[in-house]
């Protein structure tokens, strides 16, 4: 098996991203990376992220190449990117919103177009969207209503997840209260 069979189950699964660390992971040695990039067989994406040209890019990946930048495992899509993404409501972010863990310090370069927050998420607060690790969408409406997020896309959220069966009742009103309390204060 080459060291770019190794990559390639990973990288299907990332939209053709594979990081520094994954690889390492897998057994791959950094010599042996090197010689995969130099062959044209990974190229450099971001800091610590490759991606394997052979597999197609999407529309996604710049979704994916986002949470992976982080190099946080618990990394995920959220806030209005993930709002965006389930398409309930008319939003149209300029950059794309990740969660990590409180604490989690990210030192990396050419994270201009990303918005990082820090939140304790719980397991069921997180699922998945294109393959990409993506807050939920009660948790998403959460995450823009306590962010400041303008109260007629909030609405809008809230009554198009209600309506396609996305929200339960009881989280419908809860975040209807949670909007009218911020609304009045």
């Amino acid at each position: 098996m080459t060291a770019r069979d190794v990559l390639w189950d990973e990288a299907v699964d990332q939209h053709g991203f594979v990081t520094l660390a994954e690889a390492r992971d897998l057994g791959l040695t950094r010599p042996a990376i090197d010689m995969l990039l130099a062959r044209g067989r990974l190229e450099r994406a971001a800091s610590g992220v490759y991606r394997v040209p052979q597999i197609p890019e999407t529309r996604y990946d710049p979704f994916m190449l986002a949470v992976l930048w982080t190099g946080a495992k618990e990394a995920c899509l959220s806030h209005d990117t993930a709002l965006d993404a389930y398409e309930v409501c008319d939003i149209n972010p300029d950059r794309i919103h990740v969660t990590v863990r409180p604490g989690r310090r990210i030192r990396r370069a050419g994270g201009e177009g990303y918005v990082v927050h820090h939140q304790a998420l719980e397991a069921d607060q997180v699922g998945w969207w294109q393959r990409i690790p993506t807050v939920t969408l009660p948790t998403a409406i959460d995450q823009c209503l306590r962010a400041g997020l303008p109260t007629y896309l909030l609405r809008q959220a809230i009554t198009t997840a209600a309506e396609r069966g996305a929200l339960r009742p009881e989280s419908r009103r809860q975040l209807e209260v949670a909007l009218e309390t911020r609304d009045d204060a």
